[in-house]
């Protein structure tokens, strides 16, 4: 079950621009994700980051590509986010980007650690709309 979230307080991710709160930022898309899908994949690799810290699992199953989807998806409920660094998004076409990030985190009574990753997204029209999905990464 995903943790509440204040809608004025500032988004997990760090924010577009930075400081803008929960609701104007990532909420939008995981609170209306039929309705509202991430305009572009550094807005979903963002809004994935930010379920992450809310323990979103469904978000993150959803927004993930089917052919590289798990069944399952079980969080660590012990892992504290500290921070998002997106370090560059490039668009390849119109229908694939990815997303180099760093994502820091810590481990209940454990040292930070960090997660480095190059995100592919892949762009798809479902039912008469256009949405990207994340498909896969190269961690570093």
């Amino acid at each position: 079950m995903p943790r509440a979230h204040q809608a004025d307080t500032p988004c997990p991710c760090g924010g577009r621009p930075p400081g803008t709160p929960y609701e104007a930022c990532c909420g939008r898309y995981l609170d209306h994700w039929a309705d509202t899908p991430a305009p572009d994949a550094e807005a979903l690799m963002r809004s994935r980051y930010t379920a992450f810290v809310r323990g979103d699992a469904d978000y993150l199953l959803s927004s993930w590509h089917a052919s590289q989807r798990p069944a399952t998806l079980a969080l660590e409920p012990h892992i504290r986010w500290l921070g998002l660094q997106v370090r560059a998004h490039r668009v390849l076409d119109e229908t694939h980007a990815e997303v180099e990030f760093v994502a820091r985190s810590r481990v209940a009574g454990g040292r930070a650690t960090r997660l480095h990753e190059r995100s592919r997204f892949v762009r798809e029209n479902v039912q008469g709309g256009w949405r990207w999905f994340y498909l896969d990464g190269d961690l570093s």
